[in-house]
This record gives structure tokens, sequence and C-alpha cells, in this order.
């Protein structure tokens, strides 16, 4: 027998069943890519692994950061991403490597599986990661990028009912590779779970960068070697330089900082460009939380992923291994029933595959600015702009001019006496004072509501020779 309101076992292996099969044969092909038993056309997506990751695991060892190695532009904790084929010392550096990305994934893969069995989630989340690791190919196994995403995807999921580890994860995870610190866009600023969160951010970021650096020296150089960074051939920006080859434009690419960049006139204008769009959609997001009234059980992971969209279209650099980051938290809201964010998380999945072809297929064609690579590259960047413009959109409907709507329409009957007065029974699922706590699974309408203790944010209980576009 089963407790009433479990489901019975069989319901769950039903259920669990058709992911489980679909990752487990779609990562099999990974593996047998990163091995070479199967190859794909273009540059060897895994040598990387085997040449600049082994590299820099022999200088790690030796007590070092690599920062006479402009290549090396990554937080302190990345040092433990390169460090951890060590913990596989029966197998050789890529090898160990290969296997600790798949077992992150299915770290990953597990989580959305737990998640989406529980009140006010779904499967659907499970879908979408599984889908979007597969359409990326061997590129997604050979960068440590799939281990931050699994630990953004914890902090995520952590946050409803564990703010300190949520934090914790957040902190960890912008200390490997910087962007998970996009994941407080949306997080509260005012309760107790709002000090949990942030508390234990701050004091986790401070405690392992401290422990990092008196480690080792050299943990801060990446910040001088990403500033000198161009606009590299995949992203939005090097879209106007392919279309100024067709006619006549002199300009070339070459491996620049460890990317395939365009180098030539316009260049560094172009690379400003990059850097005042991004100012511009973080502008957007400080308007957006400003003008936000309303947060939902979703609204974290939302804004988490709007961001991340951001941050990534409008960089100055689109490596393919970006996209594992979209992948993430797109399946993380796909999770979530409440989730606003249906329609451009699921353009991610096309933008996942499109970049299979042009990285590393067709990147030959890239390179040249000729052929198919570019019309996928196109493409690709085309789904991430309308995905990004979708999000801003979903975002700011459902947490700004929805509330002032819905507010408006009620504020019309009780002007015209229809019975909704101080004194009637309220709506059911609203608030019958400030001082109350919300329902189970409803939202906070106002900022007062969002800042009270009872507030949650998550579901209730219910220049060295590389392969090109790796860095980043």
């Amino acid at each position: 027998m089963t407790r009433a309101g479990s489901r019975p076992p069989w319901d769950a292996v039903r259920a669990l069943a058709p992911p489980v099969a679909v990752w487990a044969a779609t990562r099999a092909v990974l593996l047998l890519c990163v091995f070479k038993v199967l190859v794909l056309p273009g540059p060897d997506v895994t040598s990387d692994v085997a040449g600049i990751y082994h590299g820099w695991y022999e200088v790690l060892k030796s007590g070092s950061f690599p920062q006479d190695d402009v290549t090396w532009q990554y937080p302190p904790a990345a040092a433990l991403a390169v460090l951890s084929p060590g913990l596989l010392p029966f197998l050789d550096y890529a090898s160990a490597f290969f296997l600790l990305a798949c077992a992150a994934d299915a770290a990953a893969f597990a989580l959305f599986l737990y998640a989406g069995r529980r009140p006010g989630k779904r499967l659907t989340g499970a879908w979408v990661w599984t889908a979007g690791v597969a359409l990326l190919g061997p590129t997604a196994y050979s960068r440590y990028d799939l281990m931050v995403t699994a630990v953004t995807v914890a902090a995520l999921f952590a946050a409803a009912s564990r703010p300190r580890l949520s934090g914790a994860l957040v902190a960890f995870g912008a200390l490997l590779k910087v962007w998970p610190v996009l994941l407080l866009t949306g997080a509260p600023l005012r309760g107790v779970r709002a000090r949990k969160l942030w508390g234990a951010a701050a004091v986790g970021a401070l405690a392992l960068t401290l422990l990092l650096v008196a480690w080792a020296p050299g943990g801060l150089a990446f910040l001088t070697f990403q500033r000198d960074r161009g606009t590299e051939v995949e992203s939005l920006g090097a879209l106007v330089f392919h279309l100024a080859r067709q006619f006549g434009w002199d300009g070339e690419v070459l491996l620049n900082y460890g990317s395939v960049e365009f180098v030539g006139p316009y260049v560094p204008l172009v690379s400003s460009l990059a850097l005042v769009l991004t100012a511009a959609a973080f502008g957007w997001l400080l308007l957006w939380r400003l003008r936000a009234r309303e947060f939902t059980s979703a609204t974290l992971a939302d804004a988490a992923f709007t961001a991340v969209l951001l941050f990534v279209t409008t960089s100055r650099v689109i490596s393919p291994q970006y996209m594992i980051w979209l992948v993430g938290t797109a399946a993380v809201c796909m999770t979530l029933r409440a989730s606003r964010m249906a329609l451009p998380a699921f353009l991610v999945l096309p933008a996942a595959g499109a970049t299979l072809l042009e990285f590393p297929v067709w990147f030959a064609d890239v390179v040249t600015s000729q052929g198919p690579g570019t019309v996928m590259l196109t493409v690709r960047n085309g789904l991430l702009v309308a995905a990004s413009l979708t999000a801003c959109r979903r975002l700011w409907r459902s947490t700004v001019t929805g509330p002032r709507r819905r507010r408006a329409g009620v504020a019309r009957p009780r002007a015209a006496g229809t019975g909704h007065g101080p004194d009637a029974e309220p709506e059911p699922g609203t608030r019958r004072g400030p001082g109350a706590e919300p329902e189970p699974g409803t939202v906070a309408t106002s900022r007062t509501e969002a800042a009270s203790p009872g507030f949650a944010l998550s579901v209730s209980p219910a220049a060295r020779p590389r392969t090109p576009a790796t860095a980043g």
C-alpha cells in the first residue's frame, strides 16, 4: 500500500523511464564522440582538454595559477575544476575529465528528475536539459562549463527551502566562472530569507577567494586578461564584419586571447558598442528590479534566465559552451509550473542545435565568412536575440504591468460600491491585511509583502594556440 497523497511506485517508474532512457542514449553518443569513436566534421573540440587544460593542471599542481598565460581567463575556483581529473589517477587526464563532465551532467539530470516530481513542478525541465546538452554535441563534455551549470541548477532549486545553501552555491559558482552571480538578479532584498541568501553568498565568496588566493599566487590575474578581449567571430557584433567582408572589408581573423577574433578597421568600435549593449542590458535589469511589484515562486529563476540571456547575447564573445548556461537556466524555468519563460526557453533548443552546426561542423565557413556556417551563426544569434527580447517582455509583464493592471481592476469595483469594501471577504489566495501571511503557493502583491518573513521565491513545499572558440 502507498501513503495517502503519494503516487504509486509504478506511476513514478512510468513517468521517469522515458527521460532516463533518452538521457542515457544521448549521453552514450556524447561519450563516443569525446572518446573519438564517432568523429564530427570540423576541428577537434576535445583537444583543449588534453592540451590546454592539462597544461594548466601541471602549473596548478606546482602551487601557482597560470598567470603568465593570457588564455587563463577564469576566477580562482576554476582551478578546482581543472584539477578535478586528479581524482581519477588511474585514467589519463582527458579521459578522467570527460567522465567527470558526464558525472556532473548526471547529477544535474537527477536534480531535474527529483524536482520535477515535487508539487508545483514538472518533468519538462529534465527533457529540456536532456535535449539541450545533447544538441550541443561533444563541446558539452569538453569544457568545464557543464560542471558550473550543475552548481547553478542546484543553487536555484535550493533557494526556496535552503537559502543559505543556495547563497553558498551561488558564491562557489561565481568563483568558478563569474556568470552565476546573475542568479541573484531576482533574489529577495529584505526579510529572513534575503539575509540568509545574501549573507551566505557574500561570506562564501570572500572566504573562498581568500583561501584560493592564499593557496597560490595569481588568482586574480584573470581580471586583466578579460579586459583585453575583442570581437569574437561568433558574437552578435561579428555579424557586422561577416557582412562587411562580402563588400571588401580588409580586416582579418586571428587567434587572439584564446579565441578566434576579428582584427581590423572598426573592430574596436564594434567591441565598445557591445560593451554599451551589455551595460544597457544591466541597466534594464536594474530598472526592472526597481519597478517589480509581484514576485512568484518562479521569479528568481525567470530573472536569472533573462539576465544570463542578456549577458550572453550582448557579449563580445559567444563561445559554444555559453549555450550550456542557457540550457541549464532554461531547464530550471521549465521545471517550475509558475514560470512565464516557456517560449524563450524553447528557443534556446534550436539555438543549441544551430551552435553545433556552426561549431565545429561548419566552423571553417564561419572563419571565412562564407557558406552554411555563417548562415547557421546568423540563425543562432537571431534566436538568441528573439529569446532575450521575449524573456524581457514576459518578465516585465509578469512582475510589473500585470500586477498593476490587476490592482487597477480591483480598485474600480471598490470605487463603484460593489461590495468589495474593507469588510468584505477577500478573494481566495489573497492577503487579508498588511500583516497576514500569503497562502501557500500564492504570490506577494507588493514590496511590503515581498519583505515579509513568509515570502518565498520558489514553489512552496508543493594567445597560445588552442581549439577555436573555446575561451570563456
